[in-house]
């Protein structure tokens, strides 16, 4: 008896042992792994090594992953050239990533297609259930989740600080991307906002840099009086060109992307995408340590800032409003 209740408690100690050994070595195994992260932008590579990109490097270092050491980062840019979009995330699928972060649309659009099993964490996404990235923001299902700048909810806004600062302002140019699949939800946004202000409403498309100065000839063809330019990856490295013509033809504008103020334009209000950047790492994180994309909620902005180019409204012969100035993050004198 002794000795069958000895071997019992032999065997059990040896199970117990094994149990307890098994996430021993596996968390050995995983502090052993070198990870890989792809990650795939519309931008110009310059911009990698700086701005907002540089924020998830950043963010993948607070958490304890170090480049060179447990972290692998392949950065792949389009050059501003959607069309690259598609080539580029499937070449990250063939180097078998462990995940693909994406920023913006066109980005996460090409690596959708280029995968269903990779998980894919948004960097920045205006309207990621429209475009049928993800069935919800609270449960988003398949292999993608991460950050929406909800962008595509702020087209009536960015109407409202214009209106709200051009006297009777009537004709309105929206500039949008036609490669950016979130742009017609803000397009929606801003009609929508226009005909309860009974404003008009001039859209144009653009998607290079020649495409860009036509939409201004016609803008000044049309006579619109105001411009809104909606956030975009392309839009954004074409920030100062956008911020000089706007100057150049004396048309009060807005965009959703903030350095957009520092470059000359108007106003700017939206997110800070730095911080999404961060934030993406978060997410990078839990995958990591075995969570599944599906069913982390799609996160939305915490904060939104309005910066103010004083400088450019006294040469527009503009007064900003005191109540606009108060409310104002940043305003350049």
């Amino acid at each position: 008896m002794c000795s069958g209740r000895s071997t019992r408690r032999k065997l059990l100690i040896a199970l117990g042992a094994g149990l307890l050994a098994a996430p021993l070595v596996s968390l050995a195994q995983q502090q052993g792994k070198v990870w890989r992260v792809g990650f795939l932008a519309a931008r110009h590579v310059d911009s990698l090594d700086s701005d907002m990109f540089s924020a998830f490097p950043r963010g993948m270092r607070e958490l304890g992953y170090v480049e060179g050491k447990n972290l692998m980062i392949e950065w792949r840019s389009a050059e501003g050239k959607y069309e690259r979009l598609p080539e580029l995330a499937v070449k990250l699928v063939q180097l078998k990533v462990d995940v693909i972060v994406a920023a913006g649309a066109p980005a996460i659009s090409a690596a959708q297609k280029a995968t269903t099993t990779i998980p894919i964490v948004m960097g920045t996404s205006g309207d990621p259930v429209g475009t049928g990235f993800v069935k919800s923001l609270a449960r988003p299902g398949g292999n993608i989740t991460g950050l929406s700048d909800i962008s595509s909810d702020l087209g009536a806004k960015l109407l409202d600080l214009l209106r709200s600062t051009v006297p009777r302002l009537s004709h309105v140019a929206v500039l949008t991307n036609p490669g950016n699949s979130s742009h017609a939800t803000i397009l929606m946004s801003i009609q929508a906002g226009a005909r309860s202000a009974g404003a008009k409403i001039l859209h144009l498309a653009a998607r290079t840099s020649q495409e860009i100065e036509n939409a201004f000839s016609i803008m000044v063809r049309e006579n619109a009086r105001a411009l809104i330019a909606t956030a975009d990856p392309f839009f954004n490295v074409q920030t100062r060109q956008i911020a000089e013509l706007a100057a150049k033809h004396r048309l009060p504008s807005i965009s959703g992307f903030l350095p957009y103020v520092e470059a000359g334009g108007l106003m700017s209000y939206g997110p800070d995408f730095s911080d999404n950047f961060r934030r993406a790492a978060v997410y990078v994180d839990k995958i990591f340590k075995g969570a599944k994309p599906g069913d982390l909620p799609v996160e939305q902005p915490i904060k939104f800032e309005l910066l103010i180019n004083r400088k450019t409204a006294k040469m527009l012969g503009l007064t900003i409003p005191q109540s606009l100035l108060i409310s104002a993050d940043k305003v350049i004198e």
